[in-house]
């Protein structure tokens, strides 16, 4: 077996030239684009259908949301509807209203958002604004009912 083992060494061509694909994950992607009639529904719906790997494309006009599912990536579908229907897309940035500690914190909340929804706080300057400082902190926590050996007033 060791002279066919070391002539298998020199005519084997599938260590080195093999390309190996990474296989995508089924993902859903959440684009904002600015859809104002049918037309423009339609003509964003048909850019992202055509695109390999598409699963389902719903529109949300009054969002003014594209959720598309399928084995894609988001920075290419957003690229495609931009380059296709000449419009400004990005990834959604909303997240619901239940999801953030302090909806109505400077940075986070947004008036043009959809209802139900303000906008994702991911960076931190906002999420700092956001969190309560320990000043107040102190103060709420002095005067609440869990903490009866705070105050001495109660």
């Amino acid at each position: 077996m060791g002279v066919v083992d070391h002539f298998s060494d020199y005519f084997d061509c599938s260590h080195g030239s093999s390309k190996l694909k990474k296989r995508r994950q089924l993902q859903t992607v959440e684009v904002k684009v600015r859809i104002d009639c049918e037309g423009c529904e339609r003509k964003v719906k048909r850019a992202v259908e055509g695109m390999k790997g598409v699963k389902q494309v719903d529109v949300e006009r009054k969002a003014n949301k594209v959720t598309v599912v399928g084995y894609v990536e988001p920075s290419k579908v957003v690229s495609r509807i931009a380059h296709r229907t000449g419009k400004k897309a990005e990834i959604w940035p909303y997240v619901p209203y239940d999801v953030v500690a302090h909806p109505y914190a400077p940075g986070v909340y947004d008036r043009k958002a959809p209802a139900g929804y303000v906008r994702r706080a991911d960076d931190p300057q906002v999420s700092q604004i956001a969190r309560a400082s320990s000043f107040e902190v102190r103060y709420t926590t002095a005067f609440s009912d869990e903490n009866t050996q705070a105050c001495a007033i109660m």
